[in-house]
């Protein structure tokens, strides 16, 4: 059994933060340097193109993996590094086709090896929540990013779920925006991927729920006068 900590050993502790800055730091603040991170959203929210953003972001501290399990290396991908200026980190960030996670984990174990590894999607891992724990507490110096297919607002899956209530920093992407749902978070508190789709899709949404609220609030004013008659 480890000792246990005095409140002075903790509070003296220097555990390592990321020195995000700019548009990062104001949705995320300074997140721990390891850990689990959590990014969900659906199909055409701009979630892949964040990934790419936050990739060639981290780049700039540490080298990374990309394992690619529900897309491959196939022409999404290409596409996406092509359009974020990817080639830009070309040597510090490297992609694995659909690496097992027996796979992943021996890559890990290796000397010098990279700092940050995304695994994407969780859903094509397989991993059982046992098995996931076994994983990140193995490898607990790492920074590792799962990526998760969503239903509705919510992960798909009891263990994804369950992924996201562990992880230290939750990342939800919805209309070209990415939300920090988490324990760090800046003054801004999301982050726009592309920053006119973001105020077109918001802007809309805004409209729409102003509009709802509105018709609502004259059904409700129309029934109280109907009761009153």
């Amino acid at each position: 059994m480890a000792r246990a900590l005095s409140i002075n050993e903790v509070i003296a502790q220097n555990i390592k933060t990321l020195p995000l800055e700019g548009k990062w730091a104001d949705a995320f603040g300074s997140p721990g340097w390891s850990g689990v991170w959590f990014v969900w959203g659906a199909t055409g929210s701009g979630k892949t193109s964040f990934l790419m953003q936050l990739c060639r972001e981290l780049c700039k501290y540490f080298k990374g993996v990309y394992d690619s399990f529900e897309e491959g290396v196939g022409l999404t991908i290409q596409r996406a590094l092509e359009t974020h200026s990817m080639g830009s980190v070309n040597g510090r960030l490297v992609f694995a086709e659909r690496e097992s996670i027996a796979e992943l984990d021996a890559r890990m174990n290796k000397r010098m090896s990279p700092h940050f590894y995304v695994i994407d999607s969780f859903q094509y891992t397989g991993l059982s929540l046992k098995e996931y724990f076994e994983f990140v507490n193995a490898h607990r110096n790492k920074l590792i990013i799962f990526v998760s297919q969503s239903e509705g607002t919510k992960p798909k899956g009891r263990t994804a779920a369950s992924v996201l209530f562990d992880a230290s920093l939750k990342i939800w992407v919805e209309g070209f925006r990415a939300f920090s749902k988490g324990r760090f978070f800046g003054p801004v508190g999301h982050y726009d991927v592309w920053p006119e789709r973001a105020e077109a899709y918001w802007g809309r949404k805004e409209r729409r729920e102003s509009e709802s609220e509105r018709v609502e609030s004259e059904s409700e004013s129309t029934n109280q006068q109907n009761r009153d008659i």
